[in-house]
């Protein structure tokens, strides 16, 4: 689940306030390279009654494709220095690489937005839906999927690439904090099989996502299983106006059962 601090639509009290207000006595923030939500999301969680562990979700690069992965952290490692460190240096060039995003859309599409307005409304750290945003808000009459698919892809020359490092370091960090590691939405990844990705030292698999087809989620259960693999659930909730509709509703997944109490035993919470 995701807040503001990275793409998400709502602040950890209103994220938190949904899931108890759903029925959800565990959740993770797991926002994107940060964890700024994740000491006012405890206590916020701790105060409504709902558990929350404190994630992150790292961009990795793996055969040329981002993968993501998700650390769930067992205590409080999260606040190592050389961790926060690495996590300011990737938060400080997504602050250049969306200035460079933004003079490339007034160069290449005559798109003419503000940065700082931009960065106010973000709250801090801006991705590419807050800029899509922008350029709907100021009038330009291009459509959310016209603008991810043509003026913000990978493959526009207004692009910028993020700063990611390799999925097998990624692991590597979160694995030294002692975090349960796990490959996020494998739907989604394209250029390499899921069985060769699993062959990194992943803890787990996203394997219940609501993106997935009945047959794909049954298909990385399996997988998951036949390599040892914890099997775990994310909805990737990113708030309730998420307009480009590529991730799940809070609730439209869970975990429950073997698969939880297998999670929370790695994750030190089955006590």
């Amino acid at each position: 689940m995701h807040t503001t601090a990275s793409d998400g639509g709502l602040s950890p009290l209103q994220l938190i306030d949904i899931a108890r207000k759903e029925g959800f006595d565990v959740i993770s923030i797991t926002d994107h390279d940060t964890l700024d939500s994740l000491e006012s999301g405890i206590k916020i969680g701790e105060a409504l009654g709902v558990k929350v562990i404190p994630g992150v979700e790292l961009s990795t690069i793996h055969n040329e494709e981002t993968v993501h992965i998700l650390g769930y952290f067992k205590n409080e490692e999260y606040k190592n220095k050389d961790f926060n460190k690495f996590l300011q240096d990737i938060k400080d060039f997504r602050v250049e690489r969306s200035k460079k995003i933004i003079t490339n859309l007034k160069k290449f599409f005559n798109i003419d937005i503000d940065y700082q307005k931009v960065m106010h409304d973000a709250k801090g750290i801006i991705a590419r839906p807050h800029i899509a945003k922008a350029i709907i808000e100021r009038g330009y009459n291009y459509s959310w999927e016209y603008i991810f698919s043509n003026i913000i892809s990978s493959d526009s020359p207004a692009y910028v690439p993020n700063k990611k490092i390799s999925t097998k370091e990624g692991i590597h960090i979160l694995k030294n904090l002692d975090a349960v590691v796990v490959l996020a939405h494998p739907v989604l990844i394209k250029k390499t099989s899921i069985e060769d990705i699993l062959e990194l030292p992943f803890d787990g698999i996203e394997a219940i996502y609501p993106l997935n087809s009945p047959d794909e989620e049954r298909k990385f259960i399996k997988l998951g299983k036949k390599t040892g693999k914890l099997i775990t659930a994310g909805s990737d909730f990113h708030g309730i106006n998420d307009k480009d509709n590529n991730h799940g509703t809070l609730g439209d997944v869970y975990l429950e059962g073997e698969y939880l109490n297998n999670f929370l035993t790695k994750a030190h919470l089955n006590k």
